[in-house]
């Protein structure tokens, strides 16, 4: 269930956005997920050896790693069924990326009305969840531990070159993510508080914003509109 709905305060007018569930499930799969990078990238490379001390060392960190893997796959399975309707592309997205220099400008007042999610964010979405499939189906062939003599070992040096490279991609990514939440204001509360202020939902997703005042005017659950 969302959190209450759109409410006017002193400090000024604030949307919901995410509830408190979505908000957990989010930063539950954030953490999975750098503890993913750093135990990967001990293995990685040895100038990076050294993350291996926050997991209790090498063979430590080689037990654990695919297990943490595990649990980011369950964790971002369940954040992904909630967010896939929202994020299905469509004509907006595409109105958005021709105006995209508008977007690295901050001149987002001209941009086309937008629902809950832009292109950038829908590709940040898509792209996770194809590249976490790929480390899974990867991980689990190179999965000596449980899996060991299932494959040859040229399909395992096959697996584990693929799995470096998507890790690679995917860390990139995340970087990407995390640096447009910092960069557009007002961005980062939206999953540490579940609301945004009534002025960001206007200037970066219009449309949405509509559609959670509709919501609300017809006296349905906010839900619909925003999940």
């Amino acid at each position: 269930m969302m959190d209450a709905g759109i409410r006017e305060t002193s400090g000024g007018i604030y949307v919901p956005r995410y509830s408190a569930l979505q908000r957990v499930n989010h930063w539950l799969t954030a953490i999975l997920f750098v503890l993913l990078t750093l135990s990967g990238l001990a293995m990685f490379y040895p100038w990076l050896y050294f993350f291996s001390v926050f997991f209790g060392g090498g063979p430590a960190t080689r037990n654990l790693h695919p297990w943490l893997g595990v649990g980011l796959v369950v964790s971002f399975f369940f954040l992904a069924v909630q967010f896939v309707r929202n994020n299905i592309p469509n004509r907006d997205d595409v109105k958005w990326m021709r105006n995209f220099r508008r977007v690295m400008t901050n001149d987002h007042e001209n941009l086309p009305e937008l629902g809950k999610y832009n292109a950038g964010q829908k590709g940040v979405y898509w792209s996770q969840t194809g590249l976490i499939l790929v480390l899974l189906i990867t991980g689990v062939i190179i999965w000596d531990q449980y899996f060991y003599g299932w494959t040859s070992i040229p399909t395992k040096q096959v697996a584990l070159l693929i799995h470096s490279l998507a890790a690679v991609i995917a860390i990139a990514i995340i970087i990407v993510h995390i640096y447009a939440g910092i960069w557009i204001k007002g961005t980062g509360r939206a999953m540490t508080r579940g609301t945004v202020t009534g002025g960001w939902a206007y200037l970066h997703h219009r449309k949405w914003l509509r559609q959670v005042i509709a919501a609300e005017a017809r006296g349905r659950s906010t839900d619909s509109a925003v999940e």
